[in-house]
């Protein structure tokens, strides 16, 4: 059986329409950002900044560039005005999704600082050290993203999981701050396996903090409310134009794109939807409970009041 989808408050609707962004904002604002991002890192640590600083700066500039490009180019309108979640969005990035988006330093330094104290123990020498450093990076982004695909198909079909996730999907719309829009359980289920797989595989901590930074500026991209196109590259990034459907009202849409940052184990398995003649609905999220919490509180407490939660939206 297939968990209970549920909605939210009904967006604002408005007839107006966005400008059109020219074509090369459309097509290069994700590369550029991202490869800007990442070499800005990289720069600051060689420099002898610590991790989580360099990190931080660089990330932050992400975000600022992200945050301006919706009110220049937004996807839609209505997107950009408070739904009454920027509370509760906020909340969650500032708790939680520190973990997987908006101010990631934290966790990325964690995360390089365990790699690097247990790769001496349990690291078995699999991991190619000698390929150049952009080639052990897509590896671990391929390698590392196979148990979270895994996981956040799981977390559709199986309800003692997708408890936890339907706060992300809870949304009722797309913007950079709901980026960090998660329970922490599902932060952790689907986080911590990513992680101790690439660490017994022997991937350094230099490759570990960069697939940090590339995984936090794209679900920056992911979610964010910006006309943009990738083209061939949504084969191998699971960008913004399948995100979009992932968060779909209709099951047999969302029920799709389930990689975290690339699109390359949805393909594989069947799970790739992009269709060529439509575009993603405006209005997103949960189905059938249109009572949904929508503080951060009662988000917390959701997924162990599972029952009531859906009572309370049955006769809605």
């Amino acid at each position: 059986m297939h968990p209970a989808r549920a909605t939210h408050i009904e967006p604002p609707t408005t007839a107006a329409r966005p400008p059109v962004a020219p074509r090369l904002f459309q097509w290069g604002i994700f590369p550029l950002v991202m490869t800007l991002t990442v070499l800005t890192t990289g720069w600051l640590i060689r420099g002898g900044m610590e991790v989580a600083l360099a990190v931080l700066i660089a990330q932050g500039g992400a975000v600022v560039v992200i945050l301006l490009a919706e009110r220049l180019y937004p996807h839609h309108i209505s997107w950009l005005h408070s739904h009454q979640d920027v509370r509760v969005d906020f909340t969650h990035t500032v708790g939680i999704g520190l973990l997987t988006a908006f101010a990631a330093p934290l966790a990325t330094a964690a995360g390089v600082a365990v790699a690097a104290w247990l790769s001496g123990y349990v690291a078995w020498g699999f991991w190619p050290t000698g390929w150049p450093l952009l080639a052990q990076l897509f590896l671990a982004l391929l390698i590392g993203e196979l148990p979270g695909y895994w996981i956040h198909r799981w977390q559709h079909a199986w309800d003692g999981l997708w408890r936890f996730h339907s706060v992300h999907h809870s949304a009722p719309r797309l913007y950079w701050l709901n980026a960090g829009r998660f329970h922490p359980v599902d932060v952790l289920s689907t986080y911590v396996p990513t992680y101790l797989l690439l660490v017994a595989l022997g991937c350094s901590a230099e490759v570990i903090a960069y697939f940090g930074v590339v995984t936090a500026v794209h679900g920056l991209f992911q979610h964010s409310n910006i006309q943009l196109k990738l083209g061939p590259l949504n084969w191998i990034f699971s960008m913004a134009e399948l995100h979009r459907w992932h968060h779909s009202r209709t099951i047999e849409e969302a029920n799709s794109n389930y990689g975290q940052t690339i699109s390359v184990w949805d393909w594989v398995f069947g799970t790739r939807y992009l269709p060529p003649d439509r575009s993603p609905p405006e209005e997103i999220g949960i189905a059938d409970l249109p009572n949904f919490p929508m503080t951060w509180w009662a988000q917390i407490l959701a997924p162990f009041r599972w029952a009531r939660v859906k009572r309370e939206s049955a006769g809605s």
